[in-house]
């Protein structure tokens, strides 16, 4: 996927996002998550095909900023109703079991599915905490995720979202 796709999918997306596109689970979480993705996919062998519509995908679906149970599950759909005829049977089932999956907060061995979680999860500054080391799927996302924030976004060639991340303690 070129990023001339994906800024054409993402663009398709907008047009059913019940939330603000500047939210924390809109379209810049989007793009983080994609930047996040490509570099640990770079490291994970990952399918990056995969990763990049997981990025757009994954929260795509929701309907409030808060718990929204099932999201996932309606991103899953989405993703199939988007990408069936773009992906292999093999690719379509990584994306539809990473967009399910994401919100449980469990980890995989999967190196597709996990750098897709990772991802996510890297982006958890945003909402003010830190990313918990035992929520983190692949070794290179488990190193990001002891970063500090800000060698966090260093890596990534990210700017902060905005405000101070709070939290002392980290799940380790």
């Amino acid at each position: 996927m070129t990023d001339a796709e994906f800024s054409q999918l993402e663009a398709e997306l907008f047009d059913d996002y019940g939330l603000p596109l500047n939210g924390l689970h809109g379209a810049r979480h989007w793009r983080r998550v994609d930047r996040f993705g490509q570099l640990l996919a770079l490291h994970t062998g990952a399918d990056v095909e995969v990763v990049r519509r997981f990025a757009l995908f994954h929260d795509s679906q929701r309907y409030n900023d808060e718990k929204d149970p099932g999201h996932g599950q309606r991103a899953a759909h989405r993703a199939r109703q988007f990408c069936a005829d773009e992906l292999t049977t093999e690719q379509m089932q990584l994306l539809h079991l990473a967009c399910l999956g994401h919100e449980r907060g469990i980890t995989t061995d999967d190196p597709t599915v996990g750098t897709c979680w990772d991802a996510d999860r890297l982006d958890i500054d945003r909402q003010g905490k830190l990313p918990w080391l035992s929520l983190m799927s692949t070794p290179l996302g488990c190193k990001i995720a002891e970063m500090s924030p800000q060698d966090r976004l260093f890596w990534a060639n990210l700017e902060p979202w905005g405000g101070k991340t709070r939290g002392l303690f980290r799940d380790s």
